[in-house]
């Protein structure tokens, strides 16, 4: 089950971490086109579910959401959390 884990977890991150930069950048090009946007609380949701690095690497490479408070402080607490998360179930 051990060994289950530490193949499918950093799939799992790559491809949320992907899916998080990946809706950032539609979500910006959809405000840019004053079209239907994609949830703050699903991109939220993304990041919170382990696509954090995707999310905030999206923020500043597309300039999105960064004027935003709660996406601001937020992701990266989220991703403070899941750092610490993952260095406590490693040790």
């Amino acid at each position: 089950m051990y060994d289950l884990a530490r193949t499918i977890l950093p799939v799992y991150l790559i491809l949320m971490n992907a899916a998080g930069l990946l809706i950032m950048r539609i979500d910006k090009k959809k405000a840019c086109r004053d079209a239907w946007r994609i949830p703050e609380a699903r991109l939220i949701l993304t990041a919170a579910l382990g696509g954090s690095i995707g999310v905030w690497l999206g923020m500043y490479l597309f300039r999105h959401k960064t004027r935003h408070r709660k996406f601001v402080i937020g992701i990266p607490a989220i991703l403070l959390f899941q750092i610490a998360l993952a260095i406590s179930l490693l040790l």
